[in-house]
């Protein structure tokens, strides 16, 4: 696959056992992957690079996971974004998703658990995508149309 074909996932964590085991996996099933372990250096890197999924953790030292989907959102709003948390509440997945959260992951979880996750939405992000492409043609197909036979 390559690279350019290939999704980019931001792992946010302040365990960084948790963060090298992440990035490990997902990097042997083919995507590439960058880590963060505050929220600050989360959202510092997503400004700088475009990434197709964000795995957070709920508990950061320096931000909330879901104030991190806030400020994530405005300026990264199409990134799919999942919180990690080990303390669920039916309060925390409700804020979630609420304030942007496309899933909601429970620890301790596997990765044959979190993997079809992540397939799951970035299948979704890139469906979106094809079909605002696709929209985006027809438009400028119909306006051509339009500009050459003059109405």
């Amino acid at each position: 696959m390559k690279e350019k074909e290939r999704s980019r996932i931001l792992i946010i964590d302040d365990e960084e056992s948790i963060r090298k085991s992440l990035k490990l996996a997902l990097e042997r099933v083919g995507y590439l992957v960058d880590t963060a372990g505050t929220g600050r250096e989360a959202i510092r890197k997503s400004k700088r690079r475009f990434y197709n999924l964000a795995l957070a953790d709920l508990r950061l030292p320096d931000i909330d996971g879901v104030e991190l989907l806030t400020r994530m959102r405005e300026t990264v709003p199409e990134m799919a974004k999942i919180i990690i948390t080990g303390y669920p509440s039916l309060e925390n997945a409700i804020e979630a998703v609420n304030r942007g959260a496309d899933g909601y992951v429970v620890k301790p979880y596997t990765m044959e658990d979190l993997l079809p996750k992540i397939k799951e939405h970035l299948q979704r992000q890139q469906k979106a995508k094809k079909y605002s492409e696709e929209k985006v043609k027809e438009y400028v197909e119909t306006r051509a149309e339009e500009y050459v036979s003059g109405t």
